[in-house]
């Protein structure tokens, strides 16, 4: 396998008190702090910790929607906070985010076709508004929907079909690296494993590499190869994920384990 994505000692803090407080050690926060990890063709890097640890953090500065205060982000060899904007936007379309709420996410006042074809008219404005309409109907039928999806609204959808919509959009570039940022959090135990089963799928079919965002070591040990434990702002453990889980070293990852009451089995690929 070939290396995707390598991420060495990023960092961000904010300022407590917004842009008016001063810019002492003491009244800063640090979000994040010398994160260091790498990620194969193919795999999936869960990212895992308490709500407020810096996963989401992470999670955007990774996609250059928060900007880093240190540290470099190699994807493909090449450090996103080096190149200029127009590259940047080249490489944009290789990495997609699916969003944590499948009800913020999406414009209520667009159609269903216009979301998810909508990263097609900025990134492509060449293609046709025929092929964009083709290719619009096949990722969404590759998600589980169909073509009658194209011309309805966000709230016609059930929680799981919306976030099946940002999945769409998301693929409609052919990335190939995805960030799922808490994919299932706000859905349904049900409705959430269903989600999760079909992003393996996409996975095997489509070759992607994802990054998993989740609190939730159940969601992380049916879908992970390799395992970060975070808390605070930095990695405390990371590791492949069957070590992660079985013979854990950290205390703290111990803790969250113990907190399962029973872990599933994996299905990872």
């Amino acid at each position: 396998m070939s290396q995707v994505l390598e991420v060495r000692n990023l960092g961000k803090t904010y300022r407590r008190g917004g842009v008016f407080a001063g810019a002492s050690e003491a009244e800063r926060f640090t979000a994040v702090s010398h994160v260091s990890f790498a990620v194969e063709a193919g795999e999936t890097f869960a990212i895992v910790g308490e709500s407020g640890c810096g996963k989401t953090t992470l999670a955007r500065m990774l996609l250059r929607l928060i900007e880093p205060d240190e540290g470099s982000i190699l994807f493909d060899g090449h450090d996103l906070r080096r190149v200029s904007q127009e590259e940047l936007r080249a490489f944009r379309h290789l990495m997609q985010m699916v969003f944590q709420d499948p009800f913020a996410s999406l414009n209520p006042r667009m159609r269903v076709g216009e979301i998810v074809g909508e990263p097609l008219a900025i990134h492509k404005p060449k293609l046709s508004r025929a092929g964009r309409e083709a290719q619009t109907t096949a990722v969404l039928e590759r998600v589980g929907l169909g073509k009658d999806a194209m011309r309805r609204y966000p709230h016609e959808f059930s929680g799981g079909q919306r976030q099946r919509i940002g999945i769409a959009r998301a693929l409609i570039l052919k990335p190939r690296l995805v960030v799922a940022d808490e994919p299932v959090s706000a859905l349904d135990v049900s409705v959430g494993a269903q989600v999760l089963l079909l992003l393996q799928q996409l996975q095997r079919e489509l070759g992607l590499t994802y990054i998993l965002i989740s609190h939730s070591l159940p969601v992380v040990a049916q879908m992970a190869t390799h395992i970060a434990v975070m808390k605070a702002g930095h990695f405390v453990e990371i590791g492949p994920a069957d070590k992660i889980l079985e013979r854990p070293e950290s205390g703290y990852t111990k803790e969250l384990l113990a907190a399962v009451p029973e872990m599933p089995r994996a299905s990872r690929m």
